[in-house]
């Protein structure tokens, strides 16, 4: 253990851990490594240990943390007094923060102990928030980008000494573009009830809905509802052994609802009876379980072929002669707001919604030019536009050029427009940014729902949301943790079979609007760079709003742009999607 005590002014502690996976509550800390800095960087205590989890440690490839050398370490409650004092008070800072915190959250619960961080700020959610030159955000690259040694990768240390360096420049650099910190709170606002049945893939189609007089078959689609005499999870595998597709929604098609009493009016079996469906006992589906059918095994995904237009990339480069610019709108009303950023998208220009380092132009609308951020602009040399020049641009044969010529910036995708994936993407991100401001805090939560053929979640854990920031495996997740930047990484090899889609989604806190936020940025990013951007602008008195999804198109996936809101907030949107909440 490496530890240090020196008095500075350290309002930040950066902090690292290293896991034997990536769920929080299924998988434990293996190695802590934490460091106090000020504004400058300087470092004032530091705390480094290995951790003994009393578990396999897991990919020993990767962290090199073997059983032997975790044996004699310390177990979290030894080290844990010492990690909380560094952490009361201050702002915790990491990398993928979401991830370290609710680690450090749950072992913190395991021991008893409660942890004290209230705030965290996420580095890539600052990097994104900066708009680097960079082809990702991996602390790898950033690392190059500051010229910051990295010595030792996976190393809980050596990462919270690379990070310091890392924050510390990114921060300056915010300073000096007047751009507030992705500081964000660490809150819980949702609860889930219990025992959600896991999904597993059921290998025969649904022959549809339940007939006594056929019995069961396999493939037919259960709900469980209610409590039972046998635990819940025990029955849900019982019913999958035997060939069942177990789900925890009710929808059109399922086959029928098991609940202990058939006369409940829980609202599993209020639907079921809305839709005609059988409810059956919970002794009757087990009497029933002795003889059932064999079912048809389902096919093999295939590719659907469909003439070959014009590519969609080339279709959204097609007459926009400002594809290569980056332009932040200041001043005006929000329709006046709304307005030129459509026609700045009918250019092919991207709006940004924050001045950060990738900004190419600013267009200044009415008072615009007192906004503060101004003196950047002029010490950035940016172009400024009027709104004459963009609209002669639209009228001109020939549009005006404007500005150095940049490098080329990823294809604008319209609200509703869609793009074909490259079939050898497997990795992506959907990333949202909207605004940051240091007076109005107003919190957006993005959130991520994998789907069946149902339209439905097929499992609690397929909802990824603060309270549980990925799925088991890791294949959907949330890695971005800011408040004005959030992000989900999907690996699409991960994604269940039975999932055709991913809706990703944002839902405000309270009383505020997306009409009060303003412009909605999406980048959609794979394989390590750029690959479209969105930006949703028509939002009005609505709290959630449903902004992209990744969906299956015969073995292929497809992104599209959405843009649809409703007036309530993720309580609701979350039950539209079959998760079940507790009010």
């Amino acid at each position: 253990m490496r530890n240090a005590t020196t008095a500075t002014d350290d309002r930040w502690v950066v902090v690292d851990v290293e896991t034997s996976g990536l769920k929080a509550s299924r998988d434990r800390v293996l190695s802590i490594a934490a460091l106090t800095i000020d504004e400058n960087g300087n470092i004032g205590s530091e705390l480094s240990t290995l951790v003994n989890p009393g578990c396999d440690p897991g990919p020993v490839h990767i962290h090199k943390l073997t059983p032997d050398r975790l044996a004699g370490a310390p177990k979290f409650e030894d080290v844990a007094p010492q990690l909380m004092e560094m952490l009361d008070g201050r702002t915790m800072v990491a990398h993928n923060a979401s991830f370290d915190h609710g680690f450090l959250k749950l072992e913190a619960m395991r021991a008893g102990i409660d942890m004290p961080t209230k705030q965290r700020l996420c580095t890539v959610a600052l990097s994104r928030r900066l708009q680097l030159d960079l082809p990702n955000h991996k602390l790898a690259t950033l690392a190059g980008h500051w010229k910051v040694m990295q010595s030792n990768a996976h190393d809980a240390y050596d990462d919270a000494v690379v990070l310091a360096q890392i924050f510390t420049h990114s921060s300056r650099l915010a300073r000096s573009l007047d751009l507030p910190l992705p500081v964000t709170m660490c809150t819980e606002r949702l609860t889930l009830y219990p025992d959600s049945v896991p999904r597993t893939d059921c290998g025969w189609e649904n022959p549809g809905r339940f007939d006594p007089s056929q019995g069961l078959i396999q493939g037919m689609r259960v709900v469980i509802s209610g409590s039972t005499n046998i635990p819940r999870l025990q029955l849900a595998a019982r019913l999958d052994q035997a060939g069942l597709d177990v789900m925890n929604s009710v929808s059109r098609y399922t086959s029928l609802v098991v609940c202990s009493d058939p006369t409940s009016e829980s609202g599993k079996v209020r639907r079921a009876r809305a839709n005609g469906l059988q409810v059956v006992s919970e002794s009757h589906i087990l009497d029933l379980l002795d003889a059932v059918r064999p079912g048809t095994p389902k096919g093999e995904r295939t590719s659907i072929v469909v003439p070959s237009p014009p590519s969609p990339q080339a279709r959204l480069e097609a007459g926009k002669p400002w594809q290569d610019r980056r332009v932040l709108v200041m001043g005006g009303s929000h329709v006046e707001s709304v307005l030129m950023r459509s026609r700045l998208i009918q250019l092919g220009a991207t709006p940004a919604v924050n001045l950060s380092a990738g900004v190419t132009d600013v267009l200044v609308l009415t008072d615009g030019d007192g906004d503060p951020r101004m003196p950047r602009v002029a010490e950035r040399g940016l172009t400024v536009l009027t709104p004459v020049l963009v609209d002669s641009a639209l009228n001109l044969d020939d549009p005006i050029a404007v500005g150095p010529v940049r490098p080329k910036i990823a294809p604008l995708v319209p609200r509703g427009g869609v793009l074909d994936l490259d079939p050898g993407m497997t990795s992506l991100s959907v990333n949202v940014s909207w605004r940051a401001s240091d007076t109005d805090s107003t919190a957006i939560d993005v959130v991520a729902f994998l789907l069946n053929s149902d339209e439905l979640v097929s499992s609690e854990e397929d909802f990824v949301f603060f309270n549980a920031p990925a799925t088991s495996d890791g294949g959907v997740a949330l890695t971005i943790d800011g408040d004005s930047e959030q992000g989900i990484g999907i690996d699409l090899t991960s994604v269940p079979a039975d999932c055709e889609r991913i809706v990703v989604a944002g839902a405000i806190e309270g009383d505020a609007t997306f009409g009060d936020i303003g412009a909605v940025s999406i980048a959609l990013d794979g394989h390590g760079a750029p690959v479209a951007t969105a930006v949703l602008d028509a939002a009005t008195t609505e709290r959630s709003l449903l902004l992209a999804e990744i969906y299956r198109r015969g073995a292929g996936w497809r992104f599209r742009a959405i843009g649809q809101g409703y007036d309530d907030g993720l309580a609701e949107l979350a039950v539209r999607y079959g998760v079940e909440v507790d009010e």
